[in-house]
């Protein structure tokens, strides 16, 4: 990819967006959600996931601002963790060979299957239909299709227990295993990042994390922000290739960048595609509620 033109329109703004450390804040707001996640963990009753999640505010000395930091956190992390991405692309940037890139790809969909585990967890009624649309499109996969739906979900069966158990667990380890070729070579110190560290707990002071009851009567319920376009895509294609095959393209496309062939403006282009579609089909779907 050719060097910015420091004379172009877009100059200052590439500047300010590869200057700015994006990787080192998603860790930091990873870091914050999983401290505290444990707190909360700590009064989760998984048996009653909605009762327990409501609450919580009144079990835990601050338990709304503890709520509100673990949500806060958690949906930066995973926003950093794209302009992070975002910035790799631009930057064409290789250096970690094609092994540690395979796991750095996917991080990506542990990061959002870690979130996705955690709107589910609340019981309410997003949580619910996302995890009732999360084992329909699991069930959709051929021959593997209910395996894969216990190993990770198995809503239906055995109701919060097993996306607790990934959600504490088993997914951190994933994602673990998958970033560490690339945490071991960069470290970050909190004391680098002063104003996201004021800005999460002043949010969370101030905005409460969203909670909602039961739904009654209503004929759409909106899944987390990051499943509208698959969720609205439901409603026109086959489950398989609406929950399944769609998004593993964008997976397949990031897996294929890191080789530097004449065929990797054409990855970007669909990667680029993909992304203007999906976020045009989230819109339709938020229009819907």
């Amino acid at each position: 990819m050719k060097a910015i033109d420091d004379q172009s329109p877009i100059a200052l703004p590439a500047r300010l967006l590869l200057a700015n450390r994006w990787g080192a804040q998603a860790l930091i707001c990873l870091q914050i959600s999983v401290l505290s996640g444990i707190l909360l963990a700590l009064q989760y009753d998984v048996a009653e996931p909605y009762y327990s999640t409501a609450t919580i505010e009144l079990v835990i000395p601050y338990g709304s601002f503890w709520r509100a930091l673990h949500y806060y956190s958690s949906q930066g992390f995973l926003l950093l963790l794209f302009c992070h991405l975002a910035v790799i692309l631009w930057k064409n940037d290789h250096s970690l060979g094609r092994p540690a890139w395979v796991r750095l790809t996917a991080t990506v969909p542990v990061a959002l299957l870690l979130m996705f585990t955690g709107y589910v967890l609340r019981g309410d009624a997003t949580g619910e239909a996302a995890g009732a649309i999360a084992e329909h499109i699991a069930r959709s996969i051929p021959l593997a299709g209910n395996l894969l739906n216990q190993l990770l979900f198995d809503v239906s069966a055995s109701g919060a227990r097993r996306i607790y158990a990934n959600h504490l667990a088993g997914l951190v380890a994933l994602g673990g295993f998958c970033a560490w070729p690339h945490l071991r070579r960069y470290t970050t110190r909190w004391q680098d990042h002063l104003l996201l560290l004021l800005l999460l707990p002043a949010l969370s002071i101030l905005v409460a994390a969203p909670m909602e009851p039961d739904h009654i009567g209503l004929l759409h319920i909106a899944g987390p922000w990051f499943f509208l376009g698959l969720q609205e895509l439901l409603r026109y294609l086959p489950v398989f290739w609406a929950g399944v095959v769609v998004p593993a393209a964008i997976i397949i496309a990031l897996l294929a960048l890191p080789d530097q062939n004449r065929q990797r403006r054409r990855w970007l282009l669909f990667i680029c595609a993909w992304l203007v579609g999906y976020g045009v089909l989230s819109w339709i779907s938020y229009l819907r509620i």
